[in-house]
């Protein structure tokens, strides 16, 4: 019997199972998000973190369970992502503004309605791009930055990020997560994003979810609740190594059994 999520929740998960090759990954799985939050995924490679969101978000079918956002099934809901590879992501033949543009005409929006909602993002996040040129032209940050416009303009109830930062450089790591955190303050949209360095993880969550290796259960949720905006001094700051410092043994003790 599927117990009813707290009101509260925007991601209600209840009695996920999913299994690959007879082999599960998830069993009996429950998790239940709070709304307005960015909420970041840490733990083992290969426990299934991106597979978890693609499983929430719609992309992946899973073997049983219920998900639901704001309550409703997931094919009713308004979904946002962001993929790891933004130079797969991003359609080659069409310029920026196109891709951005692709999901609104995909449902049918007036071309007056597109130029509207993508002029409204570009000047509320001070985007400095010539959205006429290709994706090819730009730089790694700067294609996943319009891999993000494209995730936003739809205006989802929810963005989802697999492994943002993964394919991108130090100095543009730090660019991406200055403007992934602009755009959380502005708009409030929750935010569930898969990381891979604990560090990142840490910095810009209100709340990290510490998974165990397969089969794959939630060990630990771990809030930071430091104010936003969060700066490089933040990292240095007691609260932050405190809590990370709990990540990672928790991390060591589930890699330990």
């Amino acid at each position: 019997m599927m117990v009813a999520p707290p009101s509260d929740s925007f991601i209600a998960v209840q009695g996920l199972y999913k299994s690959f090759l007879g082999q599960p990954l998830y069993e009996d799985f429950n998790l239940s998000l709070p709304t307005n939050q960015l909420i970041s995924i840490f733990g083992p490679n290969g426990c299934g973190k991106s597979t978890l969101i693609n499983m929430i978000s719609g992309l992946l079918p899973y073997d049983q369970g219920q998900i639901t956002i704001h309550g409703k099934p997931l094919r009713q809901a308004r979904i946002g992502y962001v993929f790891q590879n933004y130079r797969d992501a991003l359609f080659p033949w069409l310029t920026a503004y196109d891709n951005i543009a692709y999901p609104l005409r995909v449902r049918g929006v007036s071309p007056g309605e597109c130029h509207h909602r993508i002029q409204t993002l570009v000047e509320t996040f001070n985007i400095r791009l010539d959205l006429e040129r290709y994706p090819y032209s730009f730089s790694g940050g700067q294609q996943q930055l319009v891999s993000i416009l494209r995730a936003l303009v739809g205006e989802p109830e929810v963005l989802f990020l697999d492994e943002p930062f993964s394919a991108l450089d130090f100095e543009t790591t730090l660019f991406v997560r200055d403007k992934l955190q602009e755009i959380f303050i502005t708009t409030g949209i929750p935010m569930l994003m898969v990381v891979h360095n604990l560090e990142e993880a840490v910095y810009l969550a209100d709340q990290v979810l510490l998974l165990s290796k397969r089969p794959t259960r939630l060990v630990e949720r771990v809030p930071f609740d430091l104010p936003r905006p969060r700066t490089p001094d933040t990292l240095s700051s007691p609260e932050f190594i405190q809590v990370s410092h709990h990540c990672l043994e928790i991390f060591r003790q589930e890699m330990g059994k």
